[in-house]
């Protein structure tokens, strides 16, 4: 993706998360980014097409916000702590009517997304058990197949059920709930102790650490 067509899509990205994918029109798209729709044509060929290398560059977003640097520098529980954090912070900013709008009007790419997200955060979970045993940290008694594919379950399922509303699974203390329960299921004796020691000074809306690596 040469630089022009990437910043138009970074920028329509925002466009659809903001305001969803069906409302936004090619002239809406056009008035936006400041250009004729002419020359928007020349980077797509339709709405489905935009609305394609939009999922392309989330899904590039995904992949890039999972392999962070500092995650060499952490243990297995202070690497979920982080992703704790960076989740928290994507749900305050999700718009449920992006999700709708692109399940219900493309499918295709619903379903591309779909199971990019799902094989990254299996990838994910996968790796972060693998770590947390061979540290010391995790229970070896588990199953790390079923364990992965749980918390991807448990995740996904927010989205999509009248139990929580959008306030609750937006809120400062939903994910960090989410993962405290996820990280004291797997963890042994050492790693709870591990975790009750770093949620003295936890700070799930601090994100200074991140930020500076």
């Amino acid at each position: 993706m040469n630089e022009e067509l990437a910043c138009i899509v970074n920028r329509v990205h925002e466009l659809y998360t903001r305001y969803g994918i069906k409302s936004v029109t090619m002239d809406d798209v056009a008035r936006h980014l400041g250009i004729s729709k002419k020359t928007l044509y020349k980077y797509v060929t339709d709405k489905d097409d935009l609305v394609d290398k939009v999922i392309d560059f989330e899904i590039e977003m995904l992949n890039n916000g999972m392999e962070c640097k500092q995650k060499q520098n952490l243990n297995a529980i202070e690497e979920l702590l982080i992703v704790s954090k960076i989740l928290n912070q994507k749900m305050k900013g999700l718009n449920l009517a992006t999700l709708y709008d692109l399940r219900k009007y493309y499918p295709q790419h619903y379903e591309k997304f779909t199971k990019a997200r799902r094989d990254k955060m299996y990838e994910s979970v996968m790796a972060n058990i693998e770590k947390g045993q061979r540290e010391g940290l995790y229970r070896l008694d588990l199953n790390p197949n079923i364990i992965a594919r749980i918390q991807i379950s448990r995740i996904e399922s927010l989205i999509d059920n009248d139990i929580f509303s959008i306030e609750e699974f937006t809120s400062d203390k939903f994910f960090y709930e989410i993962f405290i329960y996820h990280i004291r299921g797997i963890a042994n004796q050492k790693g709870i102790e591990f975790l009750e020691n770093e949620l003295k000074n936890f700070d799930i809306n601090d994100l200074n650490f991140i930020q500076a690596k």
